[in-house]
C-alpha cells in the first residue's frame, strides 16, 4: 500500500550541507512546519517508509545515495510530494521531464523563501488536484480506468507507471475524450500555484505520458496533437 503522510505540516529535509539545511528548517519553521533533516541517503527511503512526511526536499548529490535514485524508489511505495535541490546545471533538463517522479525541483543558489514559497505550492496541488474528482464522472476512452482515490490508472488492465504530473494529464484528458485542450489549459489542470511553464515542459510531459501507453497498445496512440492548437485523447 502507498505510503501516506501521517503529519501535514511535518517536512523531511535531505540535504547534506549541514548549515543549508538548518537555515531552510529556520525559514520553514517561521512558517509553520514540522522539519526533519537527514544529511545522506542511507536511510531516508526506510524513514519515509516507516514515518510518511507530508514532503521529502530532497538534495540530487548526497553521501550514501544518488537523490534521483532515491526519488524513484520512494515512488514504487508512495506519492508524497518531492521536491529536488540541485547544483548541477546540467541536470536540470532531466529534471524539467520529472520523469523520475518528482513534483518540483529548485536550482542552487537559492533564495529560503523561494523554497518556502515552492513547498506550500506543491502542498497545496498534491491536496487540490485540479483535474476530475472521484465523484465526476470520467469520459468514456476504450480499455482506460482511472482510480483517482488510488491514483492509479489501466490500460487494457495494464498498470500505467505515471508520475505524478503524467497522471493529472491523462485524468484531465480522458475527462473530455475527442475535446482538444491548450498547454494553457493543461497547465491550469496540473499546477495549482500559476507559475508559468514553457509548452516544451508541457510537451515533454506529453511525449512521456504517450510513450507508457503506446508500450501497453502499439501502434495505437491514445494522444494526439492538434498543430497550433493542442492536445485530446480519442475514445
Amino acid at each position: 500500500m502507498p505510503a501516506n503522510p501521517k503529519n501535514t505540516n511535518r517536512l523531511l529535509i535531505v540535504e547534506d550541507e549541514v548549515r543549508l539545511a538548518q537555515i531552510l528548517h529556520e525559514y520553514l519553521a517561521q512558517s509553520g512546519f514540522d522539519c526533519e533533516q537527514l544529511h545522506d541517503g542511507h536511510d531516508v527511503v526506510s524513514r519515509v517508509q516507516n514515518d510518511p512526511p507530508a514532503l521529502v526536499l530532497l538534495d540530487l548529490m548526497l553521501p550514501g545515495g544518488d537523490g534521483i535514485q532515491i526519488c524513484r524508489e520512494i515512488r514504487q511505495f508512495s506519492e508524497l510530494p518531492i521536491i529536488m535541490l540541485t547544483a548541477r546545471v546540467e541536470e536540470i533538463d532531466r529534471l524539467l521531464g520529472l520523469e523520475i517522479g518528482a513534483d518540483d525541483y529548485v536550482c542552487k543558489p537559492y533564495s529560503p523563501r523561494e523554497v518556502v514559497a515552492r513547498v506550500k505550492a506543491v502542498l497545496r496541488r498534491s491536496a487540490h488536484i485540479r483535474c476530475p474528482t472521484d465523484s465526476e464522472q470520467t469520459g468514456r476512452v476504450t480499455g482506460l480506468n482511472i482510480d483517482q482515490s488510488r491514483i492509479l490508472a489501466t490500460l487494457d488492465g495494464a498498470r500505467l507507471d505515471l508520475t505524478r504530473v503524467e497522471f493529472r494529464l491523462l485524468a484531465t484528458l480522458a475527462h473530455i475524450p475527442g475535446r482538444v485542450l491548450s498547454r494553457s489549459q493543461l497547465v491550469d489542470a496540473i499546477y495549482d500555484d500559476h507559475r508559468v511553464v514553457s509548452d516544451r515542459t508541457v510537451d515533454t510531459h506529453i511525449k512521456n505520458l504517450r510513450r507508457k501507453l503506446e508500450a501497453v497498445r502499439p501502434g495505437n496512440p491514445l494522444i494526439t496533437s492538434v498543430y497550433g492548437v493542442g492536445y485530446r485523447i480519442e475514445t
